[in-house]
């Protein structure tokens, strides 16, 4: 049936080209090849709109959707400059790097000069009969002898004849050639003859030289290699792809069998970054970097690389699956300890940012002090007492800080720095405790002075209402205070004194950061009961070394670390003094700290003793004050209440106590508080309640907080009952 014949189907009939015409009127026939190279142009964002009809658009189509080419505003741009310029640290450290081994390769070549002249000597007639017989062969067209001898085989007459001809003009121009050499060379010798007696030395060396060099066989070179290095084989993608294919991760493994190399992505080239190379890692949706960083070794077998080479972080601020992979040339470990920049000052200040370790680039990694607190933990052994000198020293170095020191191990970790310490205490035992306890009184104490000194000056000196470097320096009392407690575990799990150890540092570490006050703690076991909840929570700056388990680490380093890929756990046991740094920048840090021995803990304390005695701010135990026992006042304390209780006096209000210790023994409790009565008397379950009594001044009754004779009586029956049992 043809367009134009009528539809046999229908009774009526169809009249095919009358219906085509109609259509034809008001549809065009698409171009489908036409139409997808106007789409292909929408989505490579050249054709933005010019064949829309502007009827509607689907919210997914190429349309809907397009982004102009210069329209980059979410992109992240690459710096101008690589990182080793636009660090001065790191351009420091190169420039080192670079004039050391250039010094390096000069002196073990001028070392071995006679060496070297030897070599060049034994060689040169071998290089002279080398350059005779290449002048022979040039001058006699040797070279062509070859092909020659080929045309007499062939028995090719007439290109034999040529040849010959050819020869013939070759060797009679070179033979003239090599005459006026040799004159040349007669003329030369006659002129060294006459000329000053050096000069023929230095054309018997140079004559040396050259055919020394032209002698020395292919296998053996003449100079000695000065620097051994090894051969690390560049990072590439497909590197990095195959190390995670290996991992067991099944999110990375789906992924690649369904997309192949493309379901991992690179965002950044690969590039050197210090001594390793860096990779910007996109890994495949739902998978975290946790997942990666649990199975580190495997990461570094897949990648053919010692452990310590590689240090996989997270970028969070990007993405959850985001990953920056740094794999060094060697291992962190093996590299050289780095020296601490400021093992040569003779003051710093404590309010300015001060070197606290390297990052696995080997660049510098800062820590501040100010507005902060500082919490150190690991297992034993793994340098985290090393890791406490280092801000001790910084606020030692600085003569207008106090310092106070707290060891708990008691093996005398802090011993050196106690010459600088306006409070210092060391030991394993309740007196120790005690101290640590009343120091942490102290301070709350002190917060509350400092603060009602802020709040009193005027807001153009104290705009903040907090202590800032110019204020310690130019107001006196508002200074900064560094206390140091090493092992706290200790403090905070103690029987008597740890519950009120801890509610004290959680008041310390919320109120001091902006009073000058600073805590600096570490520990060995950072768990809910060795380290209180309100004092993990709340401290800003944290460093982990190597711990053992997910609650461990997240206790030092915050909640939901572990799972955010901040593992402590994955440090092995040659990362000696290696952790995570959180607080002091903007991302967690992996920074190996700087390490100082024993002896030269003693020359920066003995420096920064002197600094004090010059400045006159040498105060407490530093000045030679013997600090008050504990259990002096511990020890005699209920009986000494009971004593000033009299017959008739069933309660006391504590000021009234306070007053009848102090004239008791005035050695002892001249320091003594209200506030310190009642907390020192909490250990023996003793508290204080309304006591109704007369004002001695002016006469009138009043409800006061007090104390219960019978109770000190009942704690002192108590406590001989305790001891009476122990000694049966």
């Amino acid at each position: 049936m043809t367009s134009n014949e009528p539809d046999r189907e229908h009774p009526n009939g169809f009249d095919w080209s009358k219906y085509e015409t109609e259509v034809a009127d008001v549809t065009n026939v698409v171009d489908l090849g036409a139409e997808r190279d106007r789409r292909n142009r929408v989505e490579d964002g050249v054709d933005l709109g010019d064949d829309l009809d502007g009827g509607p658009v689907l919210v997914d189509s190429p349309q809907a959707q397009r982004v102009a080419k210069l329209d980059r505003r979410g992109a992240e741009r690459r710096p101008l400059l690589p990182p080793w310029l636009r660090s001065r640290a790191e351009l420091h450290d190169v420039t080192v790097w670079a004039a050391g081994y250039v010094g390096h390769v000069t002196a073990y070549h001028l070392l071995r000069l006679p060496k070297y002249a030897a070599k060049l000597a034994l060689r040169a007639p071998v290089g002279l009969f080398r350059a005779l017989g290449a002048a022979r062969r040039w001058l006699f067209d040797l070279e062509a002898a070859p092909v020659r001898q080929a045309t007499v085989r062939t028995e090719n007459a007439e290109q034999y004849l040529h040849l010959s001809r050819q020869r013939d003009r070759r060797v009679r121009w070179r033979g003239i050639v090599a005459l006026a050499v040799i004159v040349a060379a007669i003329v030369g010798a006659v002129t060294l003859a006459l000329a000053p007696s050096w000069v023929p030395w230095a054309a018997l060396g140079v004559a040396v030289l050259v055919f020394g060099l032209a002698g020395a066989p292919a296998d053996r070179p003449l100079l000695d290699r000065a620097v051994v290095g090894t051969r690390v084989a560049k990072l590439t993608s497909d590197i990095v792809v195959r190390a995670l294919s290996v991992l067991g991760v099944a999110g990375i493994n789906q992924a690649i069998a369904k997309q192949g190399d493309r379901a991992i992505g690179f965002p950044a080239p690969i590039t050197r970054d210090g001594p390793g190379w860096r990779a910007d890692v996109d890994l495949p949706p739902g998978v975290t970097i946790g997942e990666v960083m649990d199975r580190r070794d495997k990461l570094a077998s897949g990648l053919g690389r010692p452990l310590g080479c590689v240090w996989p972080e997270g970028n969070a601020d990007i993405s959850p699956s985001r990953l920056v992979l740094w794999v060094g040339d060697q291992p962190m470990a093996a590299s050289a300890p780095p020296v601490w920049p400021l093992l040569k000052a003779a003051t710093v200040d404590v309010a300015k940012p001060f070197p606290f370790g390297t990052d696995p680039r080997g660049r510098q990694v800062f820590m501040e002090m100010p507005y902060t607190n500082v919490l150190i933990g690991s297992i034993p052994g793994y340098g985290k007492t090393a890791a406490v000198q280092l801000p001790m020293l910084v606020a030692a170095l600085d003569p207008h800080a106090e310092v106070w020191g707290y060891d708990f191990k008691g093996t005398g970790g802090l011993d050196p720095l106690a010459k600088i310490c306006a409070r210092y205490a060391s030991g394993m035992d309740d007196d120790t405790a005690e101290a640590g306890l009343i120091a942490l009184r102290e301070l709350r104490e002190e917060c509350q002075r400092r603060a009602a000194i802020i709040k009193k000056l005027p807001k153009d000196v104290c705009p903040d209402n907090k202590v800032t470097g110019d204020l310690a320096r130019r107001i006196k009392g508002l200074h900064w205070l560094v206390a140091v407690f090493d092992e706290c575990q200790d403090l905070f799990a103690h029987a008597e004194f740890g519950k009120e150890a801890g509610e004290l540092a959680e008041k310390i570490v919320k109120l001091g950061r902006a009073l000058g006050v600073i805590l600096v703690l570490a520990t060995q076991r950072p768990d809910a009961k060795s380290l209180p909840t309100g004092v993990s929570a709340n401290v800003g700056t944290r460093f982990c070394l190597r711990v053992m388990g997910q609650l461990e680490n997240d206790m030092v380093l915050g909640t939901s670390s572990y799972r955010n890929g901040l593992r402590a756990t994955m440090f092995t046991k040659r990362d000696l003094g290696v952790g995570y740094l959180v607080g002091a920048a903007d991302e967690a840090q992996i920074v190996r700290t700087y390490y100082l021995d024993g002896p030269t803990v003693e020359v920066l304390a003995a420096r920064a003793h002197a600094a004090r005695e010059a400045a006159g701010t040498l105060t407490g135990y530093a000045a030679g004050r013997t600090a008050e026992t504990p259990s002096t006042r511990r020890e005699t304390l209920l009986e000494d209440l009971l004593g000033v209780f009299r017959a008739d006096e069933p309660k006391l209000w504590a000021e009234t106590l306070v007053e009848r210790l102090t004239a008791l023994r005035p050695d002892v409790y001249a320091d003594l508080t209200r506030d310190q009565l009642g907390a020192a008397l909490k250990p023996y379950g003793i508290t204080t309640s309304q006591v109704w009594g007369t004002d001695p001044v002016t006469g009138k009754g009043a409800n006061r907080r007090g104390i219960d004779r019978q109770t000190i009586a009942d704690a002192v029956a108590e406590r001989n009952r305790r001891g009476g049992d122990s000694a049966a």
